[in-house]
């Protein structure tokens, strides 16, 4: 028994008759990008907890995304303050070496309110992903050392089993510096720890009955292995996002292909189903599952990201990755054929509502 993608094609269409109480997530602009004819991926540029309110219960098969943390960083004020090259809650590292670094944002500087809001953030987004989640589905969701434990809290008591966390090594520039205005009076002390890994957070939905069983009812419950003699892995050697990705996409918070690919592949283990970034930016998950076959659909409320994303899902696809396994640039998804790391729908894959 195979994966029921009628049940998605059951579900009323993602944008409903005006006037609908369904509607007022998704009074938005719309895009879509087809493979051979197929709508493979599909672009929103709506508030994210507004369409997943909307959206028809167990409609989805996993979640990948890396979300605003506390919303702060990425509040209008914050967003021109990083546009203008101003800062605030952005740090805007010197050039090294004569070149320009990525700005980041300083987590350390949220207080009391802002970490109260970032756990009311992340309850009701762990409440909204768990209804529209099949059984069995994974979300996988970026985090970081410092806040981790108000993403994941939250994610649990919303019924969300732990499953884990994916680590992603990469060597950055974030943290290991003296500390501030007294560098020469203190030498040899480095404040924070030169940051080299990333984690994110792994849950799943229950189960209904046995992984056997959600997997023939449900195309979900486990992760697809990276070959036949390979699992899927929790760590994952990663190296910064290249320059030529930021040009294509130029989003503060954009993750490489070549490790979004793979987190993106387990995500389905059967190849088979929809995945969800309902936090998209500049597009790098939707990429990952275009370059894989896979259906998915992307949720931005920013219209400048959006239009970036709009823009350079496609090439960010086309792109070709050095993978840390061969697998996945030999085989595409269930029901795709590939040619290199370019993945086309057959047309038998159902239509991304």
């Amino acid at each position: 028994m195979g994966l029921d993608i009628g049940a998605l094609d059951r579900a009323p269409d993602a944008i409903p008759k005006p006037g609908s109480k369904r509607n007022a997530g998704n009074q938005s602009k719309r895009a879509a990008g087809r493979v051979g004819g197929t709508e493979l991926y599909t672009l929103y540029n709506a508030d994210a907890f507004a369409w997943l309110e909307a959206r028809e219960p167990q409609s989805i098969h996993a979640i990948v995304t890396d979300p605003p943390y506390g919303l702060k960083e990425f509040s209008e004020s914050e967003k021109a303050k990083l546009r203008n090259g101003n800062g605030g809650v952005w740090r805007i590292p010197p050039a090294f070496d004569g070149f320009r670094r990525n700005p980041v944002p300083r987590f350390t500087v949220l207080d009391a309110a802002d970490r109260a809001a970032l756990r009311d953030f992340f309850a009701r987004f762990g409440r909204l992903a768990f209804r529209a989640l099949v059984p069995g589905g994974h979300v996988i969701i970026a985090t970081n050392p410092l806040l981790s434990h108000m993403v994941y809290l939250p994610m649990m008591e919303a019924g969300f089993e732990k499953r884990g966390e994916i680590i992603r090594l990469v060597q950055t520039l974030r943290g290991g510096d003296r500390p501030k205005n007294a560098h020469d009076e203190f030498p040899d002390v480095t404040v924070m720890p030169r940051s080299g890994w990333e984690p994110w957070g792994l849950f799943r939905k229950p189960c209904q009955g046995r992984v056997q069983d959600n997997l023939r009812k449900w195309g979900t419950g486990g992760l697809r292995r990276l070959s036949e003699h390979e699992p899927f892995s929790d760590v994952i050697r990663s190296a910064p996002t290249r320059s030529e990705e930021r040009r294509i996409a130029p989003h503060p918070s954009l993750k490489p292909q070549a490790f979004m690919r793979e987190i993106v592949w387990a995500a389905l283990p059967l190849g088979e189903g929809v995945i969800l970034d309902p936090f998209m930016g500049g597009g790098s998950t939707i990429a990952a599952a275009r370059a894989l076959g896979y259906r998915s659909i992307g949720i931005e409320t920013d219209a400048a990201y959006f239009s970036t994303a709009e823009m350079a899902v496609s090439a960010l696809a086309q792109l070709k990755v050095e993978r840390a396994s061969l697998a996945l640039n030999r085989v595409g998804g269930k029901g795709v054929a590939t040619k290199g790391t370019k993945a086309v729908a057959r047309s038998k894959s159902s239509r991304v509502r």
